[in-house]
């Protein structure tokens, strides 16, 4: 099967001279939900960047190649990489700028020329998987930091995209809004990867992780044993919240 994700010997260095990425492989398969972890640094952002065009590894800096369901990342194919790899910030209000929930979240598929009834129901369809269909008609900025979250999420499912990138997905939510965006992220038939810190958040969702570190992919397995490893959690700067223990989750991972 052809990755959704496919990155193959991704370099990359900005224009200051700084090395960012060295090599990186990453493939991820249709329906995985994937975690990338790493300490600050480690070259995640710039990794993330790739995925969706706005850095490109033919632009001078860089080396390898991305595809997406076997199209190439490159600066030709952009308006088709941005539906297929949808991107949720970390702070929603980066991605909800319009006044009205629907008007937000009908934004990127009318700016595809998607009209009229069929852009209604892409918007209404992605506001139910996110449970915020009774708040189409609400100013976001009316809402709470996580419903504008859910919100921020239900932007990008209008794209119909066929993998979704989360950017801290669980920073600055209380614990309900965390376990509510956790049922709506375990529900969702799409691809997902997961950058977190949240390394409990992490087990929970993720059945696989993958660790990079100064711009290096250092391991890649199942998100319980990366967890599980003292030596590679120290060595990489990772650490468990205090007095949590990882356990084995696999029947929480359809």
């Amino acid at each position: 099967m052809t990755p959704v994700l496919d990155v193959r010997g991704l370099a990359f260095a900005y224009p200051d001279g700084h090395q960012a990425l060295f090599g990186v492989d990453l493939h991820v398969h249709a329906g995985e939900r994937v975690a990338l972890l790493g300490p600050n640094g480690a070259g995640k952002t710039t990794l993330v960047l790739h995925l969706n065009g706005i850095l490109t590894a033919d632009a001078g800096q860089g080396a390898g190649s991305v595809s997406v369901s076997g199209l190439p990342v490159t600066r030709k194919n952009l308006l088709e990489i941005r539906r297929r790899v949808g991107i949720v910030f970390q702070d929603p209000d980066d991605q909800l700028f319009l006044g009205s929930v629907r008007a937000d979240v009908a934004f990127g598929p009318a700016n595809l020329g998607i009209k009229g009834a069929a852009l209604e129901r892409r918007v209404m369809d992605a506001l139910d998987m996110v449970g915020m269909a009774d708040f189409a008609d609400r100013p976001p900025h009316h809402l709470s930091f996580g419903q504008r979250r859910r919100v921020a999420v239900a932007t990008v499912l209008a794209m119909e995209p066929e993998i979704l990138v989360l950017d801290e997905p669980s920073s600055n939510l209380d614990p309900a809004s965390r376990r509510e965006l956790a049922d709506i992220l375990r529900s969702l038939d799409v691809t997902v990867l997961m950058v977190t810190h949240d390394l409990p958040y992490a087990l929970e969702l993720c059945p696989r992780s993958v660790v990079l570190s100064q711009g290096r992919v250092v391991a890649d397995g199942s998100t319980y044993d990366v967890l599980t490893d003292a030596e590679l959690m120290s060595a990489h700067r990772l650490e468990l919240p205090f007095g949590f223990v990882p356990v084995r989750v696999d029947s929480l991972h359809p």
